[in-house]
């Protein structure tokens, strides 16, 4: 294509990406990527997505401004997986950190189970990026005219 996010968005459907410019984002991110994940939440949100994410990353967002419902860590109960297997999410974004092993194995089934339902699954915040400038190409948005 001769627009950049056309054939951006056409590259993704090819690789079998599913592409939604609505529903629910479920964010897991690692501690040290909270501060860079935080303008691409605020652009999900900005594109009328819900966003649902674990307890630490729901609080961050939501210090900052950007409405987030919290659900409990694969540890503490199978909540994510059930929103999951919904089929409302539409894009799960999780980072992780390498230290630990039990957020490695979480992080390992949230994504299996993603896959498993066909859920887009980004690992890199570089690639949720380009998803964006997809998704706000081809979104259409209402804007109040001012005077």
């Amino acid at each position: 294509d001769t627009a950049f996010e056309n054939a951006l968005y056409k590259a993704l459907q090819a690789s079998g990406m599913k592409i939604s410019n609505y529903g629910t984002v479920l964010f897991t991110i690692a501690d040290q990527n909270k501060a860079e994940a935080l303008p691409i939440a605020k652009r999900f949100y900005d594109l009328g997505f819900n966003l649902i994410g674990t307890a630490g990353t729901a609080a961050y967002l939501k210090e900052n401004g950007i409405r987030c419902k919290p659900v409990v860590k694969l540890q503490e109960g199978d909540e994510m997986i059930q929103w999951i297997r919904s089929g409302h999410v539409k894009y799960v974004i999780n980072t992780m950190t390498n230290n630990d092993n039990k957020v490695r194995k979480d992080g390992f089934q949230i994504r299996r189970e993603a896959v498993e339902h066909n859920i887009p699954t980004l690992t890199s915040l570089d690639t949720v990026r380009i998803l964006l400038d997809v998704l706000e190409s081809i979104t259409i948005r209402v804007s109040v005219i001012n005077d």
